[in-house]
Formats: C-alpha cells, structure tokens, sequence
C-alpha cells in the first residue's frame, strides 16, 4: 500500500478470494494508508483472475492497472500508464528480462510489444517474464471470457494487441517459503518500502 501510494496511487481495488475477509478486515477502508480502499470478492466459487477483475470493472475507470498481490515490483508505475496510453493497444503487459533466472521465462518482447506470451507452455525464444503489472482499457476484459489474465494476455499477444513495458528492476513475490523469506529480507532494509 505504502509503495503504490508512494507512486501516485489514491484508490485501490482489491479481489480477494478464500480468507479474502482477513485482508479486508486488516486493510479496512483504507485511510490508515492513505488510500481509498474498496474489495470485490471472488463469491462461494473461484471465478479466476480474469473474472475477478471482470467483477471489479464497475468499480475501475475506463483504463486501470492490475497488480498480482504476490508481488512487490520497483517500477514507475506513472511511466507504465503513460506508455499504455501511448501504445493505443488495448493492454499492456510489464515484462522483466528473467532468462530463466527466478522462473521459467515465458514471453518475447520486442520494441514495445509482446509478441509472444504463453505462462503454461512458454513460446521458443522466451526470455521475459510476465513482471506481475498490467495496464488495461475494459474492453478486452469485457468481450474476452476467459478466467484466467494468463489466457486473456496470451490471446492478446497472439492477435498483435498487447504492447509491452520492461522493467529494469527485478521483482520480488511471495508464492514460496523461500521467496517469501527473501522478500521479507528486502522489506526490511531501510526505504525498500517505498523504493
């Protein structure tokens, strides 16, 4: 919260899904942060990433950001709508030259487009990776039925509809014990929260 403030952000959608309450419950309205907080939540049945954030577009502008919740990105998140407005593309994707480092690699960038991105199966040639922040306009959400964002940014790169942001900084995130444990380490070094 004190990162996305930090960089501009003053509203804040959060899906959430199983134990989604806790997070509600610790981040309340948002105030204490300096934000206005509001939550969509995923109902009795998982709806995946993409119907999550279909759920939240009445409560998003005509272009929004989506950020994973398992992860800590340093990018200018200004600059990132600002060249997702300039690519006149319906989406944008963040990527991060990972060469396999942290997890497989699984998209092709070239001159500010995605043109290749396949999380389960990545596409030969793959040397970015998804960096965990995308920039939409509603309408590929609206007319694509997919659940998951995966799908929905796959479909999207086939068609030539998806530009692309690279990020210089590495990402952190915290779907492991090992990765969490490391993110933490980072979070507590001086101004790392806010950098």
């Amino acid at each position: 919260m004190e990162l996305l403030r930090a960089h501009g952000a003053r509203r804040i959608v959060i899906a959430v899904g199983y134990l989604g309450g806790l997070i509600e419950e610790h981040v309340a309205d948002g105030a204490r942060f300096g934000l206005e907080v509001l939550f969509v939540h995923d109902g009795p049945e998982p709806v995946g990433t993409a119907g999550a954030v279909r759920r939240a577009l009445p409560l998003l502008g005509d272009e929004f950001m989506v950020l994973y919740g398992d992860a800590y990105l340093r990018v200018d998140y200004a600059d990132v709508a600002r060249a997702f407005r300039r690519s006149g593309l319906p989406a944008l994707m963040t990527v991060y030259r990972n060469r396999g480092r942290w997890v497989p690699s699984n998209a092709v960038y070239d001159e500010g487009r995605v043109i290749a991105y396949d999380k389960a199966s990545p596409p030969p040639g793959a040397e970015w990776i998804d960096y965990g922040l995308l920039a939409f306009g509603g309408s590929p959400l609206e007319t694509n039925g997919r659940t998951d964002l995966a799908d929905v940014t796959r479909d999207l790169a086939a068609a030539g509809r998806l530009a692309g942001y690279r990020a210089s900084e590495r990402f952190y995130e915290i779907g492991t014990l090992e990765s969490l444990g490391e993110t933490d380490r980072f979070l507590r070094q001086p101004a790392a929260s806010t950098s």
